[in-house]
């Protein structure tokens, strides 16, 4: 007797089913997470966890790309600059690939990876330091209207 609830797509085993389907930057993100270069690394044993106060992402899909870190609480993306990021195609997609996160909604900060191995914590404290910087700074005011600025 067959009960009510059980057998394909009720989550209980006995197989059946098609995987889940993915986003293919979701996949790219996955795989990136295994194959992390050694500043990305370095950088990540500071970065996680609670240790600067905010929680960070490592290889997080933004859109169609993937950011090596983003901390979403402070909107924040950031991208370690490695030999990669200098070859091939890379330089002329980086311009777009930036203009498209920051048009979502988040900064990008971009650090040499070269910074990173010469000195790690400065550089995770740094990045933690301009996380907590607002986007806005109320006591500044507000923003000039067009044209007063020119005055």
């Amino acid at each position: 007797m067959i009960r009510p609830g059980t057998g394909r797509g009720t989550g209980e085993a006995g197989g059946g089913g098609v995987p889940p389907m993915r986003r293919p930057e979701v996949s790219v993100a996955r795989k990136l997470r295994k194959e992390m270069s050694l500043p990305e690394t370095m950088l990540w044993q500071r970065l996680r966890g609670s240790k600067t106060g905010l929680k960070f992402r490592r290889q997080h899909p933004i859109g169609p790309y993937v950011v090596d870190f983003c901390c979403l609480q402070a909107r924040l993306a950031v991208e370690i600059e490695g030999e990669a990021h200098n070859t091939g195609d890379r330089p002329a997609r980086d311009p777009a690939r930036i203009g498209f996160i920051e048009e979502n909604g988040f900064r990008v900060v971009r650090v040499a990876a070269a910074r990173v191995m010469k000195d790690a914590d400065a550089t995770a404290d740094a990045i933690a330091a301009f996380a907590g910087r607002p986007l806005h700074q109320p006591a500044a005011g507000p923003p000039p209207r067009p044209g007063e600025d020119q005055e």
